[in-house]
C-alpha cells in the first residue's frame, strides 16, 4: 500500500510544496517551489501533469502503522495538521539528509577533479622541463 501527501506552505519569500511518499515501508520526499501563492487549480494541474517530473529523495526505511480510522476522526486529524505550522519535520529531516548526501558527493567529485587537474599540470610541467633539457 502506498500513499502520497502534499503540503503547501510559505517559506519566505516563496510558496513551497512538499510531497511525502510512502511505498512498501519506504519513505521519500520531494520539494518544489511554486513562487507566488498557488491557486487550487494550479496545485491540481501540478499534481496531475507534473508530478512524474519530481525527484524524490532516496527511500528510507520507516515503520508504517495503518489502522482503519473513523472518517470524522480523520477529518479532525487533518484539520489539526493543517492548523499546525511546523508539522512536517519528518519531511524536512529527509530533505536535509538528502541535501547533505548530495553535498558530500559534490565535494568529493570536485576534490577528485581538482587533484586530476593538478596532476595534469604537474605532468605538463615535467614534460616541458624534460623537453628543455634534451639536446637539439
Amino acid at each position: 500500500m502506498s500513499f502520497t501527501k502534499l503540503t503547501v506552505l510559505f517559506e519566505s519569500p516563496f510558496w513551497v510544496g512538499i510531497f511525502e511518499r510512502e511505498e512498501d515501508g519506504k519513505y521519500s520526499v520531494a520539494r518544489t517551489v511554486f513562487g507566488a501563492e498557488p491557486s487550487d487549480a494550479e496545485v491540481f494541474f501540478f499534481v496531475t501533469h507534473c508530478m512524474d517530473q519530481l525527484r524524490f529523495s532516496t527511500p528510507q526505511e520507516t515503520e508504517i502503522i495503518r489502522q482503519k480510522i473513523n472518517p470524522k476522526r480523520l477529518q479532525r486529524e487533518i484539520k489539526k495538521e493543517v492548523a499546525k505550522v511546523g508539522g512536517i519535520s519528518k519531511a524536512q529531516d529527509a530533505l536535509r539528509l538528502e541535501l547533505e548526501k548530495n553535498k558530500k558527493e559534490r565535494r568529493s567529485f570536485n576534490s577528485k577533479r581538482k587533484e586530476e587537474m593538478q596532476q595534469e599540470r604537474f605532468d605538463l610541467k615535467q614534460k616541458k622541463r624534460k623537453k628543455k633539457k634534451r639536446g637539439h
